[in-house]
């Protein structure tokens, strides 16, 4: 399975380290741009669309990424199917407002985890 990361040119790094291809980030233009490229819809900066095999199928954001590009990703997460979107803390931790997994969960399911 083919992952591929959007982020902080650190956390892109180490991810590289293991093998996972990525994008480094720091403006919205470039994280869709990254986006589209990731979801198969073309990309803006180079055109082109990347064919089904070169596509990833989880995507990992950071939540800095994420919040940059918000509403093009709950769009894809509510009526796309791969890449599965995972997001992870950034260098600095969670977010301020952001729900972590665990809290996802427990309100999900009503249990402490």
């Amino acid at each position: 399975m083919k992952y591929a990361i959007i982020g902080e040119r650190e956390l892109v790094l180490g991810f590289a380290l293991v093998g996972v291809g990525g994008t480094v980030v720091a403006t919205r233009e470039e994280a869709l741009d990254a986006f589209y490229r990731a979801t198969g819809r073309g990309n803006l900066l180079a055109g082109g669309t990347p064919t089904l095999e070169e596509r990833a199928k989880v995507l990992i954001l950071t939540e800095e990424a994420s919040a940059l590009i918000e509403d093009e990703v709950r769009d894809w997460q509510m009526g796309s199917d791969y890449p599965l979107i995972v997001e992870i803390p950034g260098l600095h931790g969670h977010l301020v407002g952001r729900k972590t997994l665990t809290d996802a969960i427990r309100e999900a399911i009503g249990i402490h985890v």
